[in-house]
């Protein structure tokens, strides 16, 4: 057999087993949905046992959103002397400086800022940040978020479970909303951390950590070295170090935040990018994971290899469309590639339509018209992992782009439950307030 088509079967097959084992983990994911009720009642009657926590805050340039998350860790249900708020204040060129400063000063017991003038992303700055935690929890959150004013008391609940060393809370959209495109990214998100994540989480797999609302304890985030500050994706790569040193990271529904997700196409592609080719370059870095292999182990690296089956995606539909332009008879590898494509692709958007029917209320036909948009959010995707390959092979600089935050409120949800007006417009009038 010519080795290239052996090659082709095996890249093949791997597409299938990688489609195929994701099932039962969103399976498991759905089913627990209805058994995985937001506790009512926390574990610790006493305050005075809780852990300290401290919260780091690595901002750059955020003016319209940070004072709002700053006034939620403050306002948050937990005793001021057991959480602490260590703002990592970036070379801002705003007014971000100066709104942490303010806080800073009004508040010497529970807020620190580190100030640095010169900027070198976000790995760099939590590293920055590490050095002043006194806490024994230490927990991160992005400046656009808006956690809710239980979740310290929930983190501690959870790590009052002496086996708990890391947990990732869920995210939620405060900008679902704002237009097609963070209406998709938030039905992307509520699959992922329901689907993807709670199933890992009930089958005992590999959780990843997403950047923001996740809580490390201190002498286990000091015992593995920190953050790794020269890769792009500084929160899957210490979820891959946690595993491969013998620990697991607990993902947690009850611990919620909302947070702002990419609004235009151009800030997505930028934050897509630097993901994949994040998650890509901890995939092959942390191969090394299956040579302990375990069911922990081998969930990880089969998650780091994500990025990779996308661009396989990619190659089949380059093959089928061509096929249509100049007709040729495909060998085996381009037909089996093609092929292979075009089934996962119906099931994609089978399963994109019963969930667009069923997911939205009241259920009506109608909600197939989504479907191909569907499809096309999902095309994007796959250009963008392919776009995050030829950066690698082609040596591009690493650079961490931030993606710029408007302090949009757009999710009827949050507004209701948090008594705040649904905007459509930057909240940046609004920043004096905050501060």
């Amino acid at each position: 057999m010519n080795p290239l088509y052996l090659v082709a079967v095996i890249v093949i097959s791997l597409v299938y087993i990688w489609t195929l084992y994701n099932i039962p983990i969103v399976v498991a994911g759905v089913r627990n949905l209805h058994s995985n009720k937001r506790k009512k009642k926390l574990l610790f009657s006493d305050k005075k046992r809780l852990p300290t926590i401290s919260v780091i805050v690595p901002v750059k340039n955020e003016e319209n959103v940070v004072g709002r998350l700053i006034n939620a860790l403050m306002k948050a249900d937990y005793p001021q002397d057991k959480k602490e708020i260590v703002i990592v204040e970036d070379g801002s060129v705003d007014r971000t400086a100066e709104i942490c400063r303010k806080f800073a000063e009004e508040h010497p017991s529970q807020v620190k800022l580190v100030r640095r003038s010169m900027s070198d992303g976000k790995p760099s700055a939590l590293m920055a940040a590490l050095k002043h935690v006194t806490g024994e929890i230490v927990g991160v959150f992005d400046a656009d978020n808006v956690p809710e004013p239980d979740v310290l008391l929930r983190v501690a609940s959870h790590f009052s479970d002496s086996s708990v060393v890391a947990l990732q809370g869920k995210v939620l959209a405060i900008n679902a909303e704002e237009n097609m495109l963070t209406k998709f990214v938030a039905q992307e998100e509520t699959v992922r951390y329901e689907g993807f994540m709670g199933g890992k989480e009930v089958l005992g797999l590999f959780v990843p950590l997403n950047g923001s609302c996740y809580f490390v304890r201190k002498t286990v985030i000091e015992d593995v070295g920190g953050w790794n500050t020269t890769v792009l994706s500084e929160d899957m790569e210490l979820a891959a170090r946690l595993v491969h040193n013998g620990h697991k990271i607990k993902y947690a529904s009850d611990v919620r935040s909302w947070q702002e997700y990419p609004a235009s196409l151009t800030g997505f592609f930028k934050q897509r990018a630097r993901w994949f080719r994040g998650t890509m370059e901890v995939g092959v870095k942390y191969g090394k994971l299956l040579g302990n292999l375990n069911r922990m182990s081998l969930d990880a690296e089969i998650t780091l290899v994500g990025p990779f089956v996308f661009i396989s995606f990619i190659l089949g539909y380059l093959i089928s469309a061509l096929s249509f332009i100049f007709p040729v008879e495909l060998d085996f590898l381009s037909l089996s590639l093609a092929n292979v494509t075009s089934v996962l692709t119906v099931v994609l958007l089978v399963a994109a339509g019963v969930a667009m029917i069923c997911g939205k209320k009241p259920r009506k036909i109608k909600n197939l018209l989504w479907v191909p948009f569907v499809f096309l959010y999902w095309i994007i995707q796959n250009f963008i992992a392919s776009y995050a390959l030829l950066q690698i092979l082609m040596r591009r600089p690493k650079h961490w782009l931030r993606t710029e935050k408007k302090g949009i409120i757009a999710n009827s949800t949050f507004a209701l439950e948090n008594k705040q007006p649904c905007l459509f417009a930057s909240s940046k009038a609004n920043t004096e307030n905050q501060a």
